[in-house]
């Protein structure tokens, strides 16, 4: 008789909304953070890029609690700034997770620039006990408005309008968002891979 359980998938997250975005699409597994699976430690995310820094995690908790992990890592990227804030979207304003303090500093830099295209960026790993690795990315574009709209959602969410939808992600409720958001679409990527090399 054939087993029925599902194989533990550890996400390298505290977030809440997260988890569940990812337990929705990785319905194979069982998902559970990695908090629930004992493994608590603050890895230091000193990647050069998105992939690099959700290796580092997903590798830390596979590692750790010798089971596959999957973690991610994402930011905003405009165009005008050369790519910026990307992987320091979090910590822009010189703070870690001020996210009225980092908004206001890209609307006063990009103040007199007429180029305000944008696009988030997500990469998601995944990271086996053994070392093997899987990396997808995904991405949702838009343009950073001149002032807030919407109070949902978080981070930059208020500023930025997804070409998608047509208005800010502050505005769009979280299922609107979940269905174009970059992390959607890397986490559909990454699940592809993962069944492509699971029929091998």
């Amino acid at each position: 008789m054939q087993s029925t359980q599902k194989t533990r998938l550890v996400v390298a997250t505290g977030n809440a909304h997260k988890l569940r975005e990812i337990a929705e699409i990785f319905t194979d597994f069982e998902v559970v953070s990695q908090k629930q699976a004992g493994f608590d430690m603050e890895v230091e995310e000193n990647g050069a890029t998105f992939a690099e820094n959700a290796l580092i995690k997903a590798r830390a908790a596979a590692k750790a609690l010798d089971c596959i992990a999957l973690a991610d890592d994402s930011g905003l990227c405009v165009n005008a700034l050369g790519g910026a804030p990307g992987i320091y979207s979090a910590r822009y304003c010189g703070r870690h997770g001020d996210d009225k303090a980092n908004r206001d500093l890209l609307l006063k830099n990009i103040e007199h620039v007429t180029d305000r295209s944008a696009y988030f960026t997500s990469a998601v790993a995944l990271v086996y006990p053994d070392g093997k690795e899987l990396v997808a990315e995904g991405r949702t574009y838009g343009k950073i408005l001149k002032a807030e709209q919407g109070d949902g959602g978080f981070g930059y969410d208020p500023i930025f309008e997804s070409d998608d939808l047509k208005k800010s992600f502050g505005l769009a409720t979280a299922e609107e968002k979940n269905a174009v958001s970059h992390r959607f679409r890397a986490l559909q990527a990454l699940l592809e891979k993962w069944r492509e090399q699971e029929t091998k």
